[in-house]
């Protein structure tokens, strides 16, 4: 049982933290949106032939912005409903908990492509990490290490309680 009660903490505490996040980056909309601004931009590298990748559009860079904070909520919402669902299935058998898990890993799946696709790759077309303090590599491998973990974690097949 404690097995599964780790997968459910693991769940649920990974759906609170992207949780938190988006809720910061929509209650706080202007540092993090300066990021965005200035990755998108493409302002903050020095000269190069790739600057021709830049989005210098406000708008766009406001839509890309708000694209990030809903994929952070749908990560969010999906990952602790599927931890009430893993919470209702802890005391059942292994199949109907392993079943139960489907619901959380989509939304750790959608944060860590978030953070993987949308700030790494994405990231890496726009040259952000020739962008000093606007390089957000950083931040977003410690979400592609933690949400990773956390999907490994909980992925792992059950075993039937004795």
């Amino acid at each position: 049982m404690i097995v599964r009660l780790a997968k459910i903490a693991i769940a649920f505490s990974a759906g609170v933290l992207i949780l938190l996040v988006a809720f910061d980056n929509l209650l706080d909309y202007g540092p993090n949106f300066e990021v965005v601004q200035h990755i998108l931009s493409m302002d903050m590298i020095p000269a190069s032939p790739l600057k021709w990748r830049a989005i210098s559009s406000p708008a766009l860079h406001h839509i890309c912005y708000l694209l990030i904070i809903a994929t952070e909520f749908v990560s969010a919402g999906l990952t602790l409903w599927g931890a009430w669902i893993l919470w209702k299935a802890r005391a059942g058998r292994a199949a109907a908990f392993n079943n139960a898990k489907s619901l959380a890993l989509a939304g750790l799946c959608v944060g860590f492509l978030l953070y993987f696709f949308g700030f790494m790759a994405i990231g890496e077309w726009f040259q952000m990490w020739r962008a000093g303090v606007y390089n957000m590599h950083e931040p977003a491998f410690r979400f592609i290490g933690s949400i990773g973990v956390a999907m490994i974690f909980l992925a792992l097949a059950d075993m039937e309680l004795s």
